[in-house]
């Protein structure tokens, strides 16, 4: 056996040593990118809360506007009775939408913040993996050169 296997082998175990690094490296870049990608998600899913919010009282307020006027146009007192039973019920419903579309987004939220979370995991995983990986290339090209050295050699 040439001179030239065992450089050979030794040099393509650090090649595969190197590139399973590199692939380990990016698949972690990857998904600690897509972390940041889900957690800016989920300030967008706050912020459209807000706005949601926004709309719908300015909704409520022009639709509350409307009832006021068609009440007093048909001649009913808006501090008791029915009237105001109603209002109050507007009101309290109006801010029942209000929480609901607050606790909406922040479940939402959470959960891309999970996500991110399980992104970044995914990520130091796969860069542990890459890690085994290099371990058991130098293990297989150190077996490889061992027994290179010893083929042909009686015990």
């Amino acid at each position: 056996m040439g001179a030239a296997a065992p450089v050979f082998t030794v040099a393509m175990g650090a090649m595969q040593y190197k590139a399973q690094g590199e692939i380990g490296k990016f698949n972690q870049r990857v998904n600690n990118r897509n972390a940041l990608i889900l957690e800016g998600q989920a300030d967008q899913i706050e912020a459209k809360a807000e706005f949601d919010i926004a709309q719908f009282e300015k909704n409520f307020t022009k639709i509350e506007g409307q009832t006021k006027v068609a009440l007093a146009k048909s001649g009913v007192v808006m501090d008791s009775g029915s009237a105001y039973n109603i209002q109050l019920s507007n009101a309290y419903e109006a801010q029942l939408q209000k929480e609901l579309i607050k606790y909406n987004s922040q479940v939402a939220s959470a959960n891309k913040m999970e996500e991110a979370n399980f992104a970044r995991i995914s990520g130091q995983m796969a860069r542990n993996q890459s890690k085994l990986a290099q371990i058991q290339t130098v293990a297989q090209t150190g077996s490889n050169i061992y027994s290179m050295m010893n083929k042909g050699k009686t015990v």
